[in-house]
């Protein structure tokens, strides 16, 4: 049984993660996937390591389930066929430093005029104009303009990181794989292709605000107070390691304490309502508390309590 993308074509000039991830994502739902190469491979096909028989890692993780082809795009012939095979397209995505695909003949809107129904998608790091739209971007750079570092902060540990995985290409990668289908979806209605623009920066920026903006999206001074997740998330010391817990609900917060041999706590006024119990000097002494009982226990000894409580 073929996938929902089944017969759609996508003509691929993406190179490193968030277009090939974005791409394979449709070839994974059945999209017939054409990978446009320079002759020399693609960047991270020549990254010597986490490599095998001349495939690196990043080439098996982000461009499963596609065909490939080289081509010399420095050339009229090249072109050509790169024309060619956009003619007989539903999705044509690239994503060179803007202007680059223009220069090469290659534009999004001469490619439509040739093929009306042609979605095309540009991606870049900053947008295709503006003071750094020329600038060459990856993903921590992003992340650190983003606020994706800042949060990071353990307050244990008093010091920003990154997060130690690809976040921004994989966002953006998502953010592309949605956009497409969703033009996709229009043209059935209206029977022609769109252009779909893409930055990394704002892909980064609208992942990033759900959760990592919760302290400064209402502005006012009514605004009631309040902890951000990302000063909450922890990890917990037990006897031999750490663990992860999580008790969002008051029924969760009751079945973890009786899982520390504390029940008496979900009776306490300053924990027995997630209102009282988020109340900073309650969280801080609910936290010391919970963190002294989970100390005394292993790791398989909390593990198994919690899940005995439905955690």
């Amino acid at each position: 049984m073929g996938g929902p993308l089944e017969g759609v074509r996508v003509i691929d000039l993406t190179q490193v993660v968030a277009g090939p991830f974005g791409t394979m994502l449709l070839a994974d739902q059945g999209a017939d996937v054409i990978k446009v190469e320079p002759l020399e491979g693609e960047l991270v096909r020549l990254f010597p390591s986490f490599a095998r028989n001349g495939v690196s890692s990043f080439i098996a993780n982000n461009n499963r389930g596609k065909r490939s082809i080289a081509v010399d795009l420095g050339s009229d012939a090249g072109v050509d066929v790169v024309r060619r095979l956009a003619a007989t397209a539903d999705v044509f995505i690239q994503n060179f430093r803007p202007g680059v695909v223009e220069r090469m003949g290659l534009d999004p809107t001469e490619l439509r005029r040739a093929n009306p129904r042609l979605v095309t998608c540009s991606m870049s790091g900053f947008g295709a104009d503006g003071p750094w739209a020329d600038d060459p971007v990856y993903d921590p750079v992003i992340q650190a303009m983003t606020g994706h570092v800042d949060v990071q902060l353990n307050p244990d540990i008093p010091f920003p990181d990154l997060v130690r995985t690809i976040v921004v290409d994989k966002s953006t990668a998502l953010t592309a794989a949605q956009a497409v289908t969703a033009a996709l979806f229009q043209r059935e209605r209206t029977g022609t292709g769109q252009h779909v623009e893409l930055s990394m920066l704002d892909a980064a920026i609208s992942f990033f605000w759900p959760d990592g903006m919760l302290a400064d999206t209402l502005l006012g001074d009514d605004v009631t107070g309040g902890r951000a997740l990302y000063e909450i998330y922890r990890l917990t010391q037990c006897a031999d390691g750490h663990i992860v817990y999580f008790a969002a609900t008051q029924p969760e917060f009751d079945g973890l304490v009786r899982a520390l041999g504390r029940p008496e706590l979900a009776d306490d006024p300053r924990f027995s309502t997630v209102a009282a119990r988020v109340q900073p000097e309650n969280l801080e002494a609910a936290g010391q508390i919970i963190a002294e009982a989970f100390e005394s226990l292993s790791v398989a000894e909390a593990t198994t309590r919690l899940r005995a409580e439905g955690g």
